[in-house]
């Protein structure tokens, strides 16, 4: 059995992490950490797990940590993760960061959106843990960059266009909403029930959001030049999910057919992206609660612009899903295995 760390078990990611990795048959989950609630029992923060995980909570000590693992997880925020990281892979183990720390590759860029990176060094050989577009990086990666949620959307809906060179790459505008879980497991005002509820709101707006620098990185290697785009983030009252909505210029005119071809050949045999037929757009209720991301094309006659649409469980495909996926990949499992979750409904 692989041996498995969870440091940061105590957020959303950390929590759908281990729901995720209690169906997995290869993986024994051996440590858990949480510097809040460090010494309490795994269901005493989660009451979802009562009778199935009884693991007490660690304090973060990553030499310890290291000798109960094979494999760790850092579902930590930005900064807290690079301290760590360096200390798991001395002791020769792979890591699979959730957070921002290792998406980027440029340590400038870095700075430019968080702070100063504590050890660029590493940034080189991180893998941008997006399985349909790094499977066989991601399978020989001591450390992979698991991607965020708004830019697997975003990629996800893109790819064949920027591959296939269909589209003029200064035309992308992308119109994001997530669910309030996007936010994290930590008391902020902007989440509170009463300032969600009932509510829709744009935040990030004019170029502002985080994800943008992933955003721009991975599309402009796809496009095989500097791509800049417009994205606005918003928040829906809804705990899980990011619907994203994606529209480009193509270089000479196309139809809805041609382009949902291109999908449907592009996207054949990947287990978790489902292109939707012809006239079929994807809800968040549909994906909720699984590593699916569904994809729905179409071409906007008047304007000619082409409009994908794609939908995805920012908890799953747009964390802790994908990074079991990516685990799989670098342990050499069955790359489904342990996500073959259908999606909750209703």
């Amino acid at each position: 059995m692989l041996k498995v760390a969870v440091v940061g078990a105590s957020g959303y990611t950390g929590i759908e992490l281990i729901r995720i990795l209690h169906n997995h048959p290869e993986v024994a989950v051996t440590s858990v950490t949480s510097e809040q609630s460090a010494g309490k029992r795994l269901s005493e923060v989660f009451p979802s797990l009562r009778n199935r995980y009884d693991l007490v909570l660690e304090a973060l000590d990553p030499a310890r940590i290291a000798e109960k693992a094979d494999i760790i997880f850092t579902a930590l925020p930005h900064k807290a993760a690079m301290e760590v990281v360096p200390v798991f892979l001395q002791a020769g183990r792979n890591v699979i960061d959730l957070s921002a720390d290792y998406r980027l590759h440029d340590a400038a860029e870095y700075a430019a959106w968080y702070e100063t990176h504590l050890n660029p060094e590493l940034l080189p050989e991180a893998v941008y843990g997006l399985p349909e577009l790094r499977r066989e990086e991601i399978a020989a990666a001591r450390l992979v960059a698991n991607p965020g949620c708004y830019p697997t959307s975003i990629i996800l809906a893109l790819m064949p266009l920027l591959k296939g060179g269909v589209i003029d790459p200064a035309s992308i505008i992308a119109d994001s909403k997530s669910g309030v879980s996007g936010a994290g497991r930590g008391a902020k005002v902007d989440s509170l029930y009463c300032e969600v509820n009932e509510g829709f709101k744009a935040y990030g707006v004019g170029g502002l959001h985080r994800h943008i620098p992933e955003i721009e990185q991975e599309l402009s290697l796809l496009a095989g030049s500097k791509t800049i785009i417009s994205f606005t983030p918003h928040l829906v009252p809804m705990d899980r999910g990011i619907l994203s909505t994606v529209y480009s210029v193509p270089h000479t005119a196309v139809t809805a057919e041609q382009i949902h071809a291109l999908y449907e050949e592009h996207y054949d045999g990947e287990a978790f992206v489902r292109v939707l037929g012809l006239g079929g757009f994807p809800s968040t209720a549909f994906v909720r609660g699984s590593n699916f991301c569904d994809i729905g094309i179409a071409v906007d006659k008047r304007t000619g612009r082409i409009i994908v649409v794609s939908a995805i469980d920012n908890l799953v495909k747009g964390a802790s899903g994908q990074a079991v996926q990516n685990m799989n990949l670098m342990c050499d499992f069955p790359e489904i295995m342990g996500l073959e979750l259908m999606p909750l409904y209703p």
